[in-house]
């Protein structure tokens, strides 16, 4: 039941005002009471002590009890003796055991080819100590040094010099770029070019593998001036032409050898004496030969075309070398040469004006550049906005030049 906080009375009944907490017990009531309890202790009872009957008599236990406590102690000495017998036990250490000596692996000098270079290999017994597990570099080495002095994978012709009847099958690899070391890609794709070429060898063919490098210039290129700039933080033009040119020839020989040793140990079928260089000089002079007899009959030409500009590099690359990249809207990008960055991602309008006319034709575009090489304005054909405009000429702003509207 809820009581009044100022008289502890029923929340029901009236009380007067809260008057604050009671006054403290005198020092003369305290020893009033403690005296009382202790000659009467019925009653009022002395803090620590207990109160009872002052006349009552202490009772005795029985045998019963008194048996139950002997056991019960009996059992308690027990406990803690084992207790005390454990903890002695967890302070001795066990003895360790003494391990037998590891026994001394025999040193295993490292393996060398005993086959002459270029010779069939001798083969070793089984219980050979390089021969008693599956070791790649010892069953392999020997192996492709003997099938090239042996030509086995030049190929094959007649008695007069000609191709087989069976007919001939060729596949020239695809020429890994000098940029960097092969791959598991490059693995996979020479074994299926090896299969079938091994294949069609079996089936009669003349059959040629062709091994070969590409050179990758702007790659190359690319690849060594950053190295330049890491090491010694020069650039090309810190240099001069020359020293580039040498420390690219350096950076080819070196990852060229790494390449070449890769595919010879992958065991394929290549015929190494007609290995190829993309910028050997008789496929350079092929290279020439091709272009000049292209552009002679008019197939390619040479004009004024826009191209893909590397600030960087400061040449043209390909569309396939080109990396592009999706904008959603104005954006600020760094581009080498450049101090702050550049703008892309933004619509630019400019209006060519109508010939013999003041009307204009406005032309929306991200790449405003482009309108120096624009030739022709194509309008919707469904636009009622351009339909009039169809058939004539617009007068081009910055050259001096007339380009057809047509509808497209």
């Amino acid at each position: 039941m809820a009581l009044n906080a100022a008289s502890h009375n029923v929340p029901s009944v009236k009380t007067g005002p809260i008057s604050g907490q009671p006054p403290p017990v005198s020092d003369e009531a305290q020893k009033e009471i403690l005296q009382a309890s202790e000659s009467n202790s019925v009653g009022q009872s002395a803090p620590g002590q207990d109160g009872g009957d002052k006349d009552a008599t202490t009772k005795v236990k029985s045998e019963k009890e008194l048996a139950k406590e002997r056991a019960k102690a009996e059992k308690l000495k027990k406990f803690e003796e084992k207790k005390a017998k454990m903890a002695s036990k967890a302070e001795v250490k066990p003895k360790e055991k003494a391990k037998p000596a590891a026994a001394a692996k025999p040193e295993v000098s490292e393996y060398v080819e005993e086959t002459p270079k270029g010779q069939k290999k001798i083969l070793k017994p089984l219980d050979d100590e390089w021969h008693k597990a599956y070791i790649p570099k010892v069953v392999e080495s020997a192996w492709a040094d003997w099938w090239d002095s042996e030509g086995f994978f030049k190929p094959e012709f007649t008695s007069d010099g000609k191709v087989k009847p069976a007919g001939h099958f060729v596949i020239p690899i695809p020429p890994p770029n000098v940029t960097g070391a092969l791959h598991c890609g490059h693995a996979l794709g020479n074994a299926l070019q090896d299969t079938l070429i091994r294949w069609h060898r079996q089936r009669g063919f003349t059959t040629l593998f062709l091994p070969g490098c590409d050179h990758a210039g702007i790659s190359t290129q690319s690849v060594v001036e950053n190295l330049l700039w890491r090491r010694e933080k020069k650039t090309r033009h810190d240099i001069g032409r020359e020293a580039l040119v040498e420390k690219i020839w350096a950076w080819k020989g070196e990852y060229h050898e790494k390449i070449r040793t890769v595919l010879r140990r992958l065991g394929g079928s290549y015929d190494w004496s007609r290995e190829a260089f993309t910028m050997d000089a008789n496929l350079s002079a092929a290279v020439t030969e091709t272009f000049c007899r292209l552009h002679e009959e008019g197939l390619i030409y040479r004009s004024n075309r826009l191209v893909n500009w590397s600030p960087r590099l400061r040449t043209a690359l390909s569309n396939l070398e080109v990396d592009n990249k999706e904008l959603t809207g104005r954006t600020l990008l760094e581009l080498p040469g450049y101090d702050r960055k550049v703008e892309f991602g933004v619509l630019t309008y400019f209006s060519y004006p109508i010939k013999d006319s003041k009307e204009v034709i406005t032309v929306a575009t991200t790449r405003p550049e482009t309108m120096l090489g624009d030739t022709g304005i194509a309008v919707n054909p469904k636009d009622k906005r351009y339909a009039h405009l169809v058939g004539k000429m617009a007068v081009h702003p910055i050259v001096d030049r007339e380009i057809p509207i047509f509808a497209e």
